[in-house]
């Protein structure tokens, strides 16, 4: 059974390094879904004071109707002199892309759910705003303003400047 999967997996995996030798679509014709990692240097904003932060991560989206799309993102977030102190950060995220998808500039704003988690798990939401600046029909910058609240911490907000790459 094990060597079936894994055949089935390298079948999958040949058949897309063939499909990737077709010729250059044209940037309406590129799919509807891309990828990115970000680093964002920000900071602990709460009624108790503030303290800087780092967040790194990844994540997708992908447009599902016009400039309505969702994306999956999974980083890490703490201190700069101990970020091996910090939490990990899942976030599932409805977003909406203003323009057309072949644009060299993409705004966009973002919002949904987070968890945060390390020895235990919290709640909360996040939103944002940014941009995305295509290079290439593959490859562009992406600029992010992103703030996190977690429901048992509704006092602190974990916000950061994000700075990235994307690739499509």
């Amino acid at each position: 059974m094990r060597y079936r999967i894994v055949a089935l997996f390298i079948g999958m995996l040949a058949s897309r390094a063939a499909a990737a030798q077709t010729a250059q679509p044209k940037p309406e014709q590129l799919g509807a879904g891309q990828g990115y990692v970000f680093f964002a240097p920000g900071a602990v904003a709460a009624s108790y004071g503030s303290s800087a932060l780092l967040h790194f991560g990844g994540g997708i989206e992908a447009r599902m109707y016009r400039g309505l799309g969702v994306g999956l993102e999974l980083g890490m977030l703490g201190p700069p002199h101990a970020i091996g102190a910090g939490f990990g950060i899942f976030s599932v995220d409805a977003l909406y892309t203003f323009g057309r998808r072949s644009a060299k500039l993409s705004p966009f704003v973002t919002g949904g759910y987070s968890l945060a988690f390390r020895e235990g798990v919290a709640s909360g939401v996040n939103f944002g705003v940014g941009a995305h600046y295509w290079f290439s029909r593959r490859v562009g910058l992406r600029f992010e303003a992103r703030d996190h609240v977690m429901v048992a911490y509704r006092d602190a907000h974990f916000l950061g400047a994000r700075v990235g790459l994307a690739f499509r």
